[in-house]
């Protein structure tokens, strides 16, 4: 099985080129569900040691599903499948145009489970510089919340959409700093309030059942450098913490900022990640969407080939499916 490994802003996305029979599926849903029934042995062998690590991503490549789709992708990570991944989309973009998996193109137009993105490429020669996408519809589900959290009291959260469900804690009110030096208790405390907001409330996405759960906790704070409005730790899948400022995590805090009243229409919002790396997102425009008063978010960032792999999984390979360790 070949594959390319890539980073966006420090978060990898491993993308499997070739190896794989086509996945069936007439949508991304379908896809994603077959995955999930019949492709999570793989995917565990692909994600976990000794082949990857806990916090390693990986993204299958599939045929469109749409008449004007270029690629539909599949995301994974420790946990399972995703529903979509913005990091993942800068880092695949990024990787299919500079190895050759799609032709040089202005636009690329990918077929995700959570529904149409639209990516942009931009290029200086054969290289791309950075990619902005415009992700699904994002809108906020709830602000100023609560909820008791076991260690940790009462905590206030937000709750929006950003093509997976996050809840935005503020981390100093949970005593946090958003550093690496932090970075296991974190891990601890996104965990535990994510497992008390699944508890305490149902979780809906408005038209897909599949995308009715919640993903991750994303902790806010002041940017640490010049230049960077936030500061985004995202805490997702089993304890993932994702070193990128999280695309789909900034499209989320989009429609946050929006409802605030914070943000205008084009206005540039930075955020920063854990290591210091950043996304910059903007409301492309404003829509109503199921019920919502949602945003088109462009989300932009830049991202860079690592490696190439060729990874085999043994028939008798006691290991084949992997393992984790903290």
């Amino acid at each position: 099985m070949l594959t390319v490994e890539s980073h966006a802003a420090g978060e990898p996305l491993r993308v499997i080129t070739t190896g794989l029979d086509a996945i069936p599926g007439t949508t991304m849903l379908e896809k994603r569900r077959f995955a999930r029934e019949r492709l999570d042995g793989l995917r565990r062998g692909l994600v976990f040691e000794p082949r990857g690590h806990a916090d390693m991503y990986g993204a299958i490549p599939t045929a469109a599903v749409t008449p004007d789709g270029d690629a539909g992708v599949l995301f994974m990570h420790n946990e399972g499948w995703s529903t979509m991944c913005g990091h993942g989309v800068i880092a695949l973009v990024t990787v299919a145009i500079e190895v050759g998996l799609l032709t040089l193109r202005d636009v690329v137009r990918l077929d995700t489970p959570a529904g149409r993105v639209t990516a942009r490429p931009r290029r200086e020669g054969a290289r791309v510089r950075s990619v902005a996408f415009e992700n699904v519809p994002s809108f906020v589900v709830s602000l100023g919340d609560r909820v008791d959290v076991p260690g940790f009291g009462e905590v206030r959260y937000d709750l929006a959409f950003g093509g997976a469900f996050y809840a935005f804690v503020d981390a100093a009110s949970v005593g946090l700093q958003m550093t690496p030096a932090q970075f296991r208790d974190l891990i601890a405390a996104g965990t535990a309030i994510k497992r008390a907001v699944m508890a305490s409330r149902e979780i809906r996405h408005p038209v897909e059942r599949d995308l009715s759960f919640l993903y991750g906790t994303i902790f806010t704070g002041p940017a640490l450098g010049p230049g960077a409005n936030s500061r985004n730790v995202c805490v997702f899948a089993e304890g993932e913490v994702d070193r990128s400022p999280t695309g789909t995590g900034v499209s989320a805090r989009i429609a946050i900022e929006r409802a605030q009243g914070r943000l205008a229409p084009g206005q540039a919002f930075v955020v920063e990640s854990i290591i210091g790396t950043r996304f910059t997102g903007r409301m492309a425009r404003e829509l109503k969407w199921e019920g919502y008063e949602a945003v088109v978010p462009e989300i932009e960032g830049s991202a860079w080939i690592t490696g190439r792999s060729e990874l085999l999984i043994a028939p008798d390979d006691p290991l084949a499916e992997g393992f984790i360790l903290r």
